[in-house]
């Protein structure tokens, strides 16, 4: 009787564990079964434009604030951080920890910043990673309506015969590189004038105190539509609709020639698969909506949209691609 009723108090004893246990393990084995995270987004989100305000990524950037604010349920500030040819403000989201700073900025720009800047306090291909391509602009080569050249090959020739000043965003930009390249294979000759943004390389341009500039569409075209710059070609493959008129570079003799502004949004690498692939949905149909791409298309921009994966093979590309305009054409910070 002894031993029955030690063998019946250890079960006893083994059903009260095993109740504690099972009172005691939910919490634990439903996240180890996949309990849902969190919801993102728990707080507002900042778009970190590392340029100042009007240039090409302020302006796709302030096109999706808004929708992005609605789609995700909280606030989306556009925070511009100029500097360094936009490596500042790309520094501080790689380094950002927060899980709600966004990087939307020139993804080519992003690229070349390596082969220009040896001693980044980042690594683009290492501190960040893709979201989502957003939109495409290509880049138009203006001059001040003075300057008497209409055509590329004038441009070139007057280039030979006076001191031509060509506007470029930041050293070792794309429009900068886009202006080594034509340099180099059409034999032009110009000194270029270092900004610390597309605005004011406009703004400059438009006012003489620089004769020439490559710039993105998106914010160049407005002011060749009022007059107050002269486009004497477009740096696409074929010609664009709202300059029809206008040939491109590459049939102005500079064989399979294209540059231009490439808008997408980083975040950085240690963010969560779940939370880019989310983002990346709502960027895409945000974009593609038909009021942000009618509004987008009318200034000269193409809606190019890309996923995560595409968006980094995209980067590695344009970092190999310009690693050597810059070799060749000897770009070095100042």
């Amino acid at each position: 009787m002894t031993m029955n009723r030690r063998a019946a108090s250890a079960r006893t004893l083994a059903l009260a564990l095993g109740s504690l246990g099972a009172a005691l393990m939910p919490t634990g084995t439903a996240l180890a079964q996949g309990q849902k995270a969190p919801a993102w987004p728990d707080k507002p989100i900042r778009i970190v434009v590392p340029y100042p305000p009007g240039g090409s990524s302020d302006i796709i950037a302030r096109a999706i604030a808004q929708p992005l604010s609605q789609a995700l349920g909280q606030t989306v500030i556009v925070d511009n951080r100029a500097g360094a040819n936009g490596n500042t403000g790309a520094d501080a989201v790689a380094k950002a920890t927060d899980g709600h700073t966004l990087l939307l900025c020139d993804v080519g720009a992003l690229a070349i910043s390596p082969s220009v800047y040896p001693k980044l306090p980042f690594d683009p291909s290492r501190d960040l990673r893709g979201v989502g391509m957003l939109a495409y602009s290509p880049h138009l080569l203006v001059v001040h309506p003075s300057v008497p050249a209409n055509n590329l090959a004038e441009l070139v020739a007057l280039s030979k015969r006076e001191r031509l000043n060509f506007a470029v965003t930041a050293i070792g930009s794309a429009p900068h590189l886009a202006g080594v390249a034509v340099e180099k294979a059409t034999g032009a000759q110009w000194n270029y004038i270092p900004y610390k943004g597309g605005s004011q390389a406009i703004s400059d341009t438009i006012a003489g105190q620089t004769q020439i500039l490559m710039n993105g569409m998106l914010a160049t075209l407005p002011q060749v539509q009022s007059g107050k710059l002269k486009v004497l070609g477009v740096s696409k493959a074929s010609r664009v609709p709202l300059l029809a008129q206008v040939p491109t570079i590459a049939e102005q003799g500079v064989k399979g020639f294209e540059s231009g502004t490439w808008q997408g949004v980083m975040m950085p690498a240690a963010t969560p698969p779940a939370v880019v692939q989310k983002l990346s949905a709502e960027l895409t149909r945000i974009i593609r909506s038909p009021e942000v791409r009618e509004r987008l298309v009318a200034q000269g921009a193409e809606v190019r949209t890309m996923a995560p994966a595409e968006l980094g093979s995209f980067f590695e590309q344009e970092r190999r691609r310009w690693a050597q305009v810059v070799a060749q054409g000897g770009v070095k910070p100042e």
